[in-house]
């Protein structure tokens, strides 16, 4: 019994009194509907929900004493009441059947001499990353992208080749205007270590290779800006690709700490203090000089490491353009919001408020239009503040008491897979959406929430099994 202290382990413990048949089998006054999928969770460690009534299955989870199913099933309760916003889609999208035809051996080809522990479950989703009305779904050696209509629901729309090398990265742009093939296009990425595959999508067609690329060190974050897709590494080095010139292009940096996007810049967080920034505008025409005119943007007062960094641009007024808001953590602790007014675009961000709630290195960072939340690496300590505003500009003061502050002490192991997102992967913004990457979830169900949309990914059944 993997689980310790439930009913089982006492049952055959003799803690617990048995009453046996005439075969002596034990006898559990129980209901034999809601046992199937507990015996499965406990065989597998899986669990398929379709069909299944979750709060009877809870009930039943806690009177047998079985933990990491009950937390599980509260994650899909929460789902489905979540007051963050409405659930858009909860339900199984079919994996894909183009597999049949490495199935019959058992095993993928260029797996089968491969060591047992390195062997990924081909059925597994691993990533889930959306952008508009579609979603793109990686597998460890394949990706599907998925649309959505109004009239018939999710539908496949592209599968990608076996790739002989697991997934660790993806990004998707279903937005892409001025591409190679009109502006129908859509694009899709998948990386792993440090390369680089890259697909357009025409609507009705199949999805055309456009090339590999190598960042040359491994992928840590890969992302689109507009027509670009954009890939960046610790080890400071960037990477560019543009949909227009179809060029790819390298560039070393300081080493990189984090990240984030506005608009259409790329601001990049580095180890010596320093905050870069990138402004995609510039190409394709700097891209042919060999230079992504990575610049300055500010610099901490302590020299302590950009560890995170989120960027917030306030809507435009008749007045004047967005009003640049940016808050950052340090590698000593520290949470700063530096400004940018549009009158003073010349002569950089100043320092605006500076908290020091921390005593560990930030390791995330959020900044919105009524918030500001921040991470440390002392056992996820999470501090939020209330955003106060002035006719649409911060005026938050300093020493404002924080609207929450506590500590998440534990949580349940799960495997941790690179997602789409940026520098900052507490949260992309999409049409207003905010998608967050997958904990794990059986069943092969994800879901969509308006505001807070969480994907909970397992293992999708092939058709085969």
């Amino acid at each position: 019994m993997w689980i310790p202290d439930s009913f089982f382990s006492s049952l055959l413990s003799g803690r617990i009194s048995t009453l046996r048949d005439e075969t002596g089998a034990i006898f559990i006054d129980r209901d034999p509907t809601a046992f199937a999928p507990i015996l499965n969770f406990l065989r597998t460690k899986e669990l398929d929900l379709r069909g299944v009534n979750i709060n009877i299955l809870r009930h039943e989870a806690e009177f047998y004493g079985i933990t990491p199913l009950v937390r599980r099933l509260l994650l899909c309760e929460e789902i489905e009441r979540s007051s963050c916003g409405s659930v858009l889609f909860h339900g199984y999208l079919p994996p894909p059947g183009w597999s049949l035809h490495w199935s019959r051996g058992g095993v993928p080809p260029n797996l089968s001499r491969a060591p047992r522990s390195a062997v990924v479950d081909p059925r597994k989703v691993l990533i889930v990353a959306g952008h508009h009305n579609w979603i793109v779904v990686a597998y460890a050696h394949f990706v599907i992208c998925y649309r959505i209509k109004e009239s018939s629901g999710w539908q496949q729309v592209f599968s990608s080749p076996y790739l002989d090398w697991s997934i660790e990265r993806i990004a998707l742009n279903a937005k892409v205007v001025g591409g190679p093939h009109g502006d129908k296009d859509k694009m899709v990425a998948a990386a792993s270590d440090s390369n680089i595959i890259l697909w357009s999508i025409q609507d009705g067609e199949s999805g055309n290779e456009i090339g590999v690329f190598s960042l040359g060190v491994p992928v840590d974050h890969l992302f689109f800006i507009g027509n670009q897709l954009v890939a960046t590494s610790h080890t400071g080095k960037v990477g560019v690709w543009n949909a227009v010139t179809q060029h790819w292009q390298v560039q070393d940096v300081v080493p990189i700490t984090s990240c984030d996007t506005a608009g259409s810049f790329l601001l990049l967080g580095c180890n010596n203090g320093s905050i870069y920034y990138i402004d995609m505008q510039k190409f394709p025409l700097r891209m042919k000089d060999n230079d992504l005119l990575v610049t300055e943007l500010y610099h901490d007062p302590s020299n302590d490491a950009i560890t995170a960094l989120s960027v917030y641009l306030t809507p435009k007024t008749s007045i004047s353009g967005n009003w640049i808001e940016i808050a950052y953590g340090t590698s000593s602790g520290a949470v700063r919001v530096i400004v940018q007014h549009p009158e003073t675009v010349g002569s950089g961000p100043q320092l605006f408020q500076t908290f020091t709630v921390h005593r560990s290195p930030v390791t995330k960072i959020m900044l919105s239009e009524k918030h500001l939340v921040s991470v440390c690496a002392d056992n996820n300590h999470v501090r939020t503040w209330t955003v106060t505003r002035f006719r649409g500009m911060i005026s938050t003061q300093p020493g404002s008491t924080p609207l929450a502050s506590f500590k998440i002490l534990s949580l349940e192991e799960v495997e941790s897979h690179g997602s789409y997102s940026s520098g900052n992967d507490i949260g992309e913004r999409s049409r207003g959406h905010l998608w967050m990457g997958p904990p794990s979830h059986p069943g092969g169900t994800c879901s969509l929430d308006t505001v807070t949309a969480a994907f909970r990914c397992g293992t999708s059944p092939l058709p085969w099994t």
